[in-house]
């Protein structure tokens, strides 16, 4: 059985919220070798670096 993407779903997307990008960012950067990977792990979920508030 194979699922095929419909090409307008993309825009169904909803963002993350910000606890779960903060729980994911945590995650990656507990598995990932160095921060290049860990930037790339991040940039294939769709989720940017944390936002410092200043």
């Amino acid at each position: 059985m194979s699922t095929k993407s419909d090409p307008g779903e993309i825009d169904d997307v909803e963002p993350l919220a910000d606890s779960t990008a903060s729980q994911a960012r945590r995650v990656v950067a507990a598995y990932a070798n160095d921060a290049d990977e860990c930037r790339i792990f991040l940039s294939m979920l769709g989720i940017g670096p944390a936002k410092h508030e200043t």
